[in-house]
């Protein structure tokens, strides 16, 4: 069973989202374990106040280190050995491919911050990466944590129902997936493609793959500098390139 471990001073957000869905699904079968910490419930202060002043001056308040490492030590033991991410956006852009590393992790910890962030001096002693999910600001690390854990869960064996479920999703191969379709076979006057009520599946397949990649150079073409490309993946880029 997977570990998620997340250090925040709302539970409630983290708990409420995954226990829908997929996740939720994935934590009644044990599948994974998901279990929130609220620091909160280590502060030292009479009125559980987390946070104070920064030293020299400025707006907002930061977060104290003492809840925050007491919360950590808390769960230390029972995660074992394993990396710490807190969610900032001075961190590492998360991507597909830094998901399919951390799905190889017996057990994560989460730290979720909070007003204009936490001591240094914490990220210092238990953090061993820094992780983004864009170039924007949240109030709090937690809707960053909760993407970071549903994105991984798909990857975790068991959770999803069939092993194509992420095979043939986008960014599995560094492309955009292809279009999808479902009945009724016209809506709105629009018609799904006959190749697709064919039946012939290797025509499918190969239908399939080049919109993929058609998708890929009209909507990301970043992606493609370093897609898994074929030689008639390769070929037929080529062309599309020549004929736009």
């Amino acid at each position: 069973m997977k570990n998620f471990y997340v250090l925040t001073l709302f539970p409630e957000m983290i708990e409420a989202t995954l226990s829908h869905s997929i996740t939720g699904r994935a934590i009644r079968e044990k599948i994974i374990n998901v279990e929130a910490v609220n620091i909160r419930d280590f502060t030292e202060d009479k009125h559980r106040h987390v946070d104070d002043y920064p030293y020299g001056g400025g707006a907002g308040m930061v977060m104290q280190p003492q809840p925050i490492y007491d919360a950590y030590k808390s769960i230390e033991e029972r995660a074992g050995k394993c990396r710490v991410l807190y969610m900032s956006p001075q961190g590492k852009r998360f991507d597909q491919k830094m998901a399919e590393e951390l799905s190889g992790e017996d057990s994560i910890i989460f730290l979720c911050g909070h007003y204009e962030g936490v001591d240094e001096r914490i990220i210092e002693e238990i953090v061993t990466d820094e992780v983004s999910i864009g170039d924007f600001v949240l109030t709090g690390g937690e809707l960053a944590a909760v993407t970071i854990i549903d994105t991984v869960s798909r990857l975790v064996p068991g959770v999803l129902n069939k092993e194509e479920s992420y095979e043939n999703e986008s960014f599995s191969d560094g492309l955009l997936e292809y279009p999808q379709y479902t009945r009724p076979p016209e809506f709105m006057g629009r018609t799904v493609p006959d190749i697709l009520l064919s039946g012939h599946h290797a025509n499918i397949d190969k239908w399939r793959r080049e919109q993929s990649i058609v998708r890929t150079y009209n909507k990301r073409p970043d992606l493609l500098v370093k897609a898994e490309l074929t030689d008639k993946d390769k070929i037929f880029l080529d062309r599309l390139k020549e004929e736009r």
